[in-house]
């Protein structure tokens, strides 16, 4: 059945969209989540928009119906619930890191200015750990409890109160367009976090542009953490608006089983999972010795494409069985991709577009239009965004500033740090890159990454990791500048993580034969070898 993509209209506020999407999918189902490992619960978009109300009316009830309300627990369906219900009310929602440590936890909460929050079975004992250091909380509101106990609320008894009241005070809430509605702390590589503002102006405008650039299917896996604008905005609330049926992944070492029990039509990804299915796909091929005869099927695919003849659905069927059988789409954000695993996912016939994004910038600046071949770039621009490259070098390559309706309102009580990153309107992204004369954009790497040798040369560490995570045996890799005594960078080094590790001299040989084809000052003087994973964000990006 040939694919047929579903209208995209203006709309002004979440409440619309929720209004619409109600009208147009009622019956149709909005969100998928297991409650055990064979029982699935199916919740339609008119029962979600009925316990939005619900909830609603019972927060407004308690009076916080204009309040900061914070969340912090593991994905999950009750996180999305809060999450609309808090962004139709006047307040504003605050996603916090399930992972957070409670000390760290207490002081963005602290920060944050919420006066509610709700939290999972999980995270309930870290909270109550610190929760005499927070002094404007108010409200508990645990998801797992199924009565009151000990100051903390049940969720279930709350929301089965607010559908006995009436609807009418918290469906005639209404913000100021341009007023904070995400506060999304950053969980950036380096540096403090930052509590980026988002308004409800931000995510409409998001939400409406991606799907005028991309579409996504009828039905996806959640996977994202999120507790990051790329999940809130782009994953969940995209779906939402197209009426695609989002199954909601428990946890990140389910992945593989819920590809087959939810059978989703796309995913939204970030790089580091795409390499993970990568690297699996590639050694099951080897386990099984058929890695000559996966070569040849491709070389063969690539050829009958040429003729206009599209058999990769039934010469790697065995790969799409993997995913679930019916997986068509994979939406890679974050960081940009290896080129070579954008072309290894359409030659299998699993699609891998590719965009940009920051979470200043809600998080979505540019993307890839569906079958775009080109893995160096990072797509088109949204129609509501400007963008430009400042100060940049005989390539081109500078500062990547954005400006339009997607960019946040500033850092939450932080004047000074914003000022740092916006000036005359233009958002500064800390990234480098380019603008193609197609206007699209290629990125190189970090500003704060850059390496600035000593003899004036510019380097883009993520230029050389992305060329040495194509050697097989390096699970991990950080490339950095070597200081002589006057703190100056004179040379390279890799530290490498290998889960199957080889001895230094082997790999040197590897890294230098990969290497061979860039100019003498790119090359790697002193390889390090770990023997543990680098630390990582919850978005799976290294710590620098």
């Amino acid at each position: 059945m040939k694919y047929q993509r579903r209208p995209n209209l203006p709309f002004d506020t979440i409440r619309q969209m929720v209004k619409e999407a109600d009208e147009k999918y009622h019956d149709s189902v909005a969100y998928r989540y297991k409650l055990s490992k064979t029982e699935i619960k199916d919740v339609t978009f008119g029962e979600f928009k009925n316990q939005c109300e619900a909830l609603g009316a019972a927060l407004c009830e308690l009076g916080y119906g204009n309040t900061h309300v914070a969340c912090y627990c593991e994905n999950r369906y009750e996180w999305i619930l809060s999450y609309f219900t808090v962004i139709m009310s006047e307040g504003a929602f605050v996603p916090l890191d399930k992972d957070l440590p409670s000390e760290d936890f207490k002081d963005l909460f602290n920060n944050s200015d919420s006066k509610v929050i709700f939290v999972g079975k999980k995270n309930l004992e870290k909270l109550l750990e610190v929760k005499d250091k927070m002094p404007l909380l108010e409200k508990i509101i645990c998801f797992d409890l199924d009565e009151d106990q000990d100051g903390v609320l049940s969720f279930s008894k709350l929301l089965k109160h607010g559908e006995s009241l009436d609807k009418t005070q918290y469906n005639s809430l209404q913000s100021d367009l341009h007023s904070l509605k995400l506060l999304v702390y950053t969980s950036g590589t380096t540096g403090v976090a930052k509590g980026v503002m988002l308004s409800e102006s931000n995510m409409v405008n998001l939400v409406y542009h991606g799907l005028n650039v991309a579409h996504i299917y009828d039905s996806g896996l959640s996977i994202l953490p999120y507790t990051h604008s790329y999940a809130a905005v782009v994953d969940i609330l995209v779906a939402f608006r197209y009426g695609a049926s989002l199954a909601i992944n428990d946890q990140l070492k389910a992945v593989v089983n819920n590809l087959k029990l939810f059978k989703p039509d796309y995913m939204m990804i970030v790089p580091a999972v795409a390499e993970l299915f990568y690297t699996a796909v590639n050694n099951n091929v080897k386990k099984q010795g058929k890695e000559k005869a996966f070569k040849i099927l491709i070389k063969v695919s690539r050829a009958l494409r040429k003729m206009g003849i599209d058999l990769r659905r039934k010469l790697f069927s065995s790969v799409y069985e993997a995913f679930g059988g019916n997986l068509r789409q994979l939406v890679c954000g974050g960081a940009p991709i290896r080129p070579e695993i954008g072309k290894f996912f359409d030659d299998i016939g699993i699609p891998l577009t590719a965009g940009y994004g920051i979470t200043e910038c809600s998080p979505l600046v540019c993307v890839n239009p569906m079958g775009a071949t080109n893995y160096k770039s990072a797509g088109k621009k949204l129609g509501c965004v400007e963008w430009r490259i400042d100060q940049p070098n005989e390539e081109g390559i500078g500062e990547i500033c954005v400006k339009g309706k997607t960019v946040m309102l500033g850092y939450y009580k932080n004047p000074e740090k914003t000022a740092e990153v916006i000036k005359d309107g233009w958002f500064y992204t800390g990234d480098y890159g380019m603008i193609t004369e197609d206007d699209e954009l290629i990125i190189t790497g970090r500003k704060k990454n850059l390496i600035v040798l000593s003899n004036g040369k510019n380097i883009y560490p993520e230029e050389m990791e992305n060329i040495l995570m194509s050697i097989d045996e390096i699970t991990e890799i950080v490339v950095r500048g070597i200081k002589n005594e006057h703190g100056e960078e004179i040379a390279l080094s890799a530290e490498v993580f290998m889960e199957q590790p080889i001895d230094k001299e082997a790999l040197r040989t590897k890294i230098d034969e990969a290497l061979k084809d860039l100019p003498a000052y790119k090359q790697i003087k002193d390889v390090i070898i770990r023997t543990e994973p680098f630390p990582k964000t919850s978005s799976r990006k290294i710590k620098r």
